[in-house]
């Protein structure tokens, strides 16, 4: 089970976004690596060989990816691995990638490898297994609007929550959807206060990590 843990952008400068960004991706790439064996230290710069990108589709897919080139010496084995990753994304996996080919992830372009990596999150830790009726009419919502109204119906009634950023960072939000999920494993969370929102959040997702098998992606502090 993966949790896709809220960042407050709103308290965060643009530099301090893109860290905390990327250290959360990295730690969503490794975690999935770490079944095949493998992992990453830098999103810029170990996909582009195409060797990790192939890794991680076939551990996300539970598929064979296909033939690779395994010994890279050249540009253009980079340039067919990672074309080979990217369309089986598309093709097989049926996932909408767009604005970025296979020389934006071989010269290492960190804003469009940022992108693709929260599309495959967004596939494979928001989308699947998530299919809703539908009224006539009513337009499809979004990864992000199917996550937020599932959190709401977990959580008791009349418990505000508009957003990802503001609504969260007290940690009793945290704490309630964990207790709804483990009915009695944060008891307490109603009694929760703003002034102790470092504390309530770790102790939320400490039990999410021993109950739920919850990986933090993010340090406590990060969310309050």
């Amino acid at each position: 089970m993966y949790f896709i843990t809220v960042i407050p952008a709103i308290r965060l400068d643009d530099a301090e976004w893109k860290i905390i960004q990327q250290n959360t991706f990295t730690r969503w790439v490794n975690n999935h690596l770490k079944k095949a064996g493998d992992s990453i230290q830098s999103l810029e710069t170990d996909f582009s060989d195409g060797l990790k990108l192939i890794s991680l589709a076939a551990v996300l897919s539970q598929k064979n990816v296909g033939r690779f080139n395994k010994k890279v010496n050249f540009r253009s084995q980079k340039l067919e691995n990672v074309s080979l990753a990217l369309k089986f994304f598309q093709d097989v996996e049926h996932i909408k990638i767009v604005n970025i080919d296979s020389s934006h992830i071989v010269d290492q372009n960190k804003k469009l490898i940022l992108g693709l990596i929260w599309t495959l999150i967004l596939h494979y830790s928001i989308s699947m297994g998530w299919v809703q009726e539908r009224n006539e009419g009513q337009p499809e919502e979004t990864p992000k609007q199917k996550l937020l109204n599932w959190i709401r119906s977990k959580l008791p009634s009349g418990m505000p929550l508009t957003n990802f950023t503001s609504d969260w960072n007290d940690g009793v939000a945290v704490g309630a959807l964990v207790n709804a999920l483990v009915p009695g494993a944060v008891m307490d969370w109603d009694q929760w206060t703003p002034e102790n929102a470092l504390e309530n959040t770790q102790k939320a997702m400490q039990i999410a990590q021993e109950r739920l098998g919850v990986e933090p992606y993010l340090s406590p502090s990060l969310n309050v």
